[in-house]
């Protein structure tokens, strides 16, 4: 029974991963012909390891993966507390907060990135009439600030996607734990911390492993954001500009690996943590 899920698994997933391996240790070109391709063994590697922009991409993505998972959760549980009390018109904030999660990437990329124009943007507008800003700032421009730019816009729009897996989580929590820790005397906080998070653990756990890989592998916000500007490419920008923009696939295929490598680790992590805590 489960011989047609496998067939799928290795033909979408374990076939192209085993090429990319493969096409690592190739010098191989992405238009075929221009140079014959030979293996090359670990050069690709070593030059990988060597490569200064590559490094920055690394640094650049983990940052914003820190930021961003740490903020999606934080802000997520906390929607997922408010929506899981009982009040008027729960069922309606269920499905209003799930609208920014349903718009495209791209197009939240590309409106956030007429909000912050340093011209006619929203964002400074505001700010100017407000007086919490003292003049216009160029937030996509500097760099000082493009990180905290980009960072918002993947808050904004994964933290509901956040709120909704707490919140199934948390519904599958039985309510006579709450009513007998209320009658021995615990109040709310007290609730939360003994009940609440213990229990939310396995959800906290996919929450974690499912913001974490989009967030290392993110693409989409940083090429409508920065395009490929030297210091603004994640590992998947600088991927894809090596392989299409470059036309150095064998290299290209390393880079690759190298991103599977640093998600697995990520991954491996959590499990662990996780495993660790529950003894």
């Amino acid at each position: 029974m489960l011989l047609p899920a496998l067939a799928v698994v290795v033909v979408v997933a374990i076939y192209p991963l085993g090429k990319t391996v493969y096409q690592s240790f190739t010098n191989q070109e992405f238009l075929a012909g221009l140079e014959p391709t030979k293996r090359v063994g670990f050069a690709n590697y070593h030059t990988l390891i060597h490569d200064p922009t590559f490094r920055d991409t690394v640094v650049l993505t983990i940052k914003f993966t820190l930021i961003t998972v740490s903020l999606e959760f934080l802000l997520g549980l906390i929607i997922a507390l408010v929506v899981n009390s009982h009040f008027k018109g729960r069922g309606v904030m269920r499905a209003i907060m799930l609208v920014p999660w349903a718009i495209p990437t791209v197009v939240a990329a590309k409106m956030w990135l007429w909000m912050l124009d340093d011209t006619n943007g929203v964002v400074n507008d505001l700010g100017m009439r407000t007086h919490i800003l003292s003049h216009p700032h160029a937030w996509i421009a500097e760099s000082s600030t493009q990180l905290a730019a980009v960072s918002a816009v993947d808050i904004w729009k994964t933290t509901p996607f956040v709120a909704l897996l707490l919140l199934a989580g948390m519904q599958v929590i039985p309510n006579d734990l709450y009513e007998a820790a209320s009658v021995d005397g615990a109040n709310q906080l007290q609730q939360f911390w003994r009940i609440t998070l213990p229990l939310l653990r396995p959800a906290i756990l996919v929450v974690l492993i499912f913001r974490t890989l989009d967030a290392l592998r993110v693409f989409d916000v940083f090429q409508v954001f920065f395009g490929y500007r030297l210091g603004a490419q994640t590992m998947a920008v600088y991927d894809q500009s090596v392989i299409t923009q470059d036309g150095h696939v064998g290299y290209g295929s390393a880079v690759s690996v190298a991103i599977f490598l640093i998600i697995s680790l990520f991954v491996v992590i959590y499990v662990t943590f996780v495993r660790v805590s529950e003894q």
